[in-house]
């Protein structure tokens, strides 16, 4: 089985991919999540689901078929691309997915690539609160400032810095990418970037901490809107979140 099995025809080439890293809170989910419904993307593509723990789940709205672990949205008149990932990948199948993932993004034609992912907000400096999101652009990226990712220039969004000690392994593992608390494969991404990577890549980072996140995935998604320079004039939540995302209310008559 390819790694990338198209569902529809579509191109990436030229739009910006949104990649979430499965992480604290979800948050990154959450807010591709929101990009997907309101910018009304489509599922276009699945990727093999190997290298990821089995879930397996209805679609949005009731469309036919089912929701596999690793999916591609899309529209031909948006600029931009989501991939959604819904469960973390296997513990012994790490490197594996992170080096498919990669090769289908250098291959896939691409203009810019961004991944969004969570941090834990317990392990901030005194600093680090003045903001709740930052971000970390890879050595050897190409230059930002004329590309689509330009806009992030621009804003006033931090350079993260890691709270702990950077290098926690072997010095074979050893990077110039920061630890990231709580930030799953995030630094893995990045830190396997080739030297003869192309597409310009950014990493945006948001401070949380897990319990009901739809407001900083709402935050997350204004950010990732601003720094692609996508209008979107009515923020809409997918309506699956309706239907049980944190559980379904308790009973009240369990309180007397």
């Amino acid at each position: 089985m390819t790694f990338y099995n198209p569902t529809a025809h579509f191109s990436i080439k030229g739009k910006v991919l949104v990649v979430p890293v499965v992480s604290v809170a979800n948050v990154a989910q959450l807010a591709a999540d929101l990009l997907i419904a309101s910018l009304s993307l489509h599922r276009v593509g699945i990727f093999d689901p190997r290298s990821l723990v089995p879930v397996v789940g209805a679609r949005e709205d009731d469309l036919p078929g089912v929701t596999t672990p690793l999916e591609l949205f899309g529209r031909d008149d948006v600029n931009v691309a989501v991939i959604q990932q819904r469960s973390p990948a296997l513990k012994s199948s790490k490197q594996d997915f992170v080096d498919s993932l990669l090769e289908f993004i250098r291959t896939s034609g691409a203009s810019g690539v961004l991944f969004i992912g969570g941090v834990d907000m317990s392990n901030r400096t005194d600093p680090q609160m003045l903001t709740p999101t930052c971000q970390i652009v890879p050595p050897g990226t190409p230059d930002l400032t004329s590309g689509p990712l330009a806009a992030l220039t621009t804003l006033p969004i931090p350079v993260y810095t890691s709270p702990v000690s950077q290098f926690l392994h072997t010095d074979a593992e050893r990077t110039t990418i920061p630890f990231i608390p709580g930030g799953g494969l995030s630094r893995r991404m990045l830190s396997s970037l080739s030297d003869t990577w192309q597409i310009p890549t950014v990493c945006l980072l948001q401070y949380v901490m897990e319990g009901d996140n739809r407001a900083d995935a709402q935050l997350m998604a204004a950010v990732v809107s601003k720094v692609l320079q996508v209008e979107v004039p009515n923020w809409k939540q997918p309506s699956s979140w309706g239907h049980g995302l944190f559980g379904t209310p308790h009973d009240q008559t369990l309180y007397g």
